[in-house]
């Protein structure tokens, strides 16, 4: 995983995938859900409220959650 993914806080992730088109669906707890489309496909990804930073497997679940790569989240960021 990039260097740079690894220090992201849940608002960045939020943030990221509104950019990508993703909407918040729902929450349960502490534990957001956004769906979006990716590739003609409905994706959910599920991020984790005030985190300020996620461990690398946590990280590396809401990216193939997402269906999008490690280089669009790259790419979002800049």
């Amino acid at each position: 995983m990039h260097r740079e993914l690894l220090g992201l806080t849940s608002r960045e992730v939020e943030r990221l995938l509104r950019h990508y088109g993703f909407v918040l669906d729902r929450i349960e707890g502490s534990h957001q859900q956004y769906i979006g489309f990716v590739r003609e496909m409905k994706r959910r990804a599920t991020v984790i409220k005030n985190q300020k930073r996620f461990a690398p497997k946590t990280l590396s679940t809401m990216i193939r959650q997402s269906g999008l790569t490690e280089q669009e989240w790259l790419e979002a960021l800049k």
